[in-house]
């Protein structure tokens, strides 16, 4: 293609009194044998620096419109006049912008350089400097804006695979034996978990796995964590935390590699990541969600009291059937007594009686050991419990308590099955005469102004209002006349 031909192509759609200017150029562009010496003059245009600029401001206005440029800011100046003057680069340009304070002033931040934004302006020309400028109408940041739509692209990325269901995510334990925190050893969240956790339940150890919640790498940090966490076997629950804090300081939590180890892992995981109007996408994907680091400790523990209790309750009924063990001893030794005093000899009767009766005491002597023992170590227990860690009471327990509950726990178990089936069969009754049921068979229940049910059509007289209520919604209606049944 000669240098005319691209020429030509360059100025198609051009208005006429721009053509006269373009064909001198293409005159210009000619072999120099066939170029004539004395330039042609005739029909000659010449322009005025006003009148091409202006002319071209013109062109370029009326082509771009409109348009939206992402870069950063450099040599700001604020004018004294409320106006903005800076330039925004990328890599490898710049391009002059301009705002002006009828516009500036409604801006929600105040732009510095170095700041990556996002303007929305008209492509302009300065006439006195022919200068080429974007006058910017609007302006936001960019930064956050662009952490937000990487954050909406990978939830709905995440959400079609799956990681946010609910039926994969693991259920904690309801008395976890050690309980892992992943979090910064230095910040505020730490200090928060921990005292929670001795609050309600310092008999439960805790290890802090230390890393970096924020800035370079620590997306990366805190899934290798996760990861070792897993390998270690070290506890059966896990927490992740962090304090609060702006979209930036917390990605690190929406970072993919830091979902996907979550989801890799076979430890509950409970996310307590900053605030509660906080979302990450490391809350989406863990088994439970806590809205500060505080309510992630307050899940992730029962509370001490509510134990203490259920341990008042356990000793209270082992007493009672203690007590209900000794009358039926007693009961049993007063039939076999009465049956020997009828069968056999007098001196034989005494005897045996007198051994029962060593039995009984010894008997009662035992058994009311063994429970003023129960009592008197259950409120030093208790009181222990109070003033320190009650790991040692708690393993105390378990193996004391193991072998009652096994007793109590097949009762228990008859207990609710039977309530179960009670529940159940009411239910059902309760469903066959339901009147909603009644509705979904196509009835409806009509009632007047007052709310009161009309069985009688004779006694609605003509353009009365009435309401009919239906399986699903209700009808107004004026009633035009009335039928009796034959």
């Amino acid at each position: 293609m000669m240098a005319g031909d691209s020429t030509l192509l360059a100025i198609r759609g051009k208005r006429p009194n721009q053509l006269n200017f373009y064909y001198r150029i293409l005159i210009s562009m000619e072999p120099s044998e066939d170029k004539p010496k004395i330039p042609i003059t005739e029909g000659r245009k010449v322009y005025t620096v006003s009148a091409l600029n202006r002319e071209a401001r013109q062109v370029v206005s009326n082509h771009f419109g409109l348009v939206w440029v992402e870069g950063e800011i450099s040599n700001l100046v604020k004018h004294s006049s409320g106006h903005f003057y800076w330039s925004i680069k990328d890599e490898s340009a710049q391009l002059d912008c301009a705002m002006f304070r009828q516009k500036n002033r409604f801006l929600k931040f105040s732009p510095e350089n170095g700041q990556q934004i996002l303007a929305q302006g008209r492509l302009d020309i300065y006439e006195a400097r022919g200068r080429f400028q974007l006058k910017v109408d609007y302006l936001e940041e960019a930064g956050e804006g662009l952490l937000r739509r990487r954050f909406e692209e990978l939830k709905s990325k995440l959400a079609l695979e799956g990681l946010f269901e609910a039926d994969r995510k693991r259920v904690p334990p309801k008395l976890p034996s050690k309980i892992g925190v992943i979090t910064s050893p230095n910040g505020a969240a730490i200090r928060d978990v921990l005292s929670v956790l001795s609050r309600r339940f310092p008999a439960i150890p805790v290890l802090i796995y230390p890393t970096a919640v924020q800035g370079d790498g620590a997306s990366d940090e805190i899934a290798h964590t996760l990861t070792l966490a897993n390998q270690r076997k070290e506890c059966d629950l896990l927490i992740l935390t962090r304090g609060g804090g702006s979209l930036e300081d917390l990605w690190s939590f929406n970072e993919e590699v830091v979902a996907r180890a979550i989801s890799s892992i076979e430890i509950p995981v409970i996310s307590g990541i900053g605030h509660e109007i906080d979302f990450t996408i490391a809350d989406f994907v863990a088994d439970v969600r806590a809205p500060t680091p505080s309510g992630a400790a307050e899940l992730a523990v029962p509370d001490k009291t509510q134990w203490l209790n259920t341990l008042t309750t356990i000793s209270d009924q082992l007493s009672r059937t203690i007590n209900q063990q000794l009358s039926a001893t007693r009961r049993l030794l007063d039939s076999i007594g009465h049956r020997m005093n009828q069968s056999h000899p007098g001196v034989q009767l005494s005897q045996s009686s007198q051994k029962l009766d060593e039995m009984e005491t010894r008997l009662r002597m035992s058994l009311g050991s063994t429970l003023t023992r129960y009592n008197s170590l259950l409120a030093q227990l208790n009181a222990n419990l109070l003033g320190s860690t009650p790991r040692h009471l708690i393993a105390t327990l378990k193996e004391r308590l193991r072998f009652n509950k096994k007793n109590l726990d097949s009762e228990i178990w008859k207990t609710l099955q039977l309530r179960n089936n009670r529940l159940t069969l009411t239910k059902r009754a309760l469903q066959s005469v339901s009147p909603l049921a009644t509705l979904d068979r196509g009835y409806s229940i009509v009632t007047d102004a007052d709310g009161n049910i009309i069985k009688d059509a004779t006694t609605v007289p003509p353009e009365t209002s009435i309401d009919l209520r239906l399986a699903k919604g209700s009808l107004s209606a004026i009633v035009k006349k009335s039928h009796q049944k034959k």
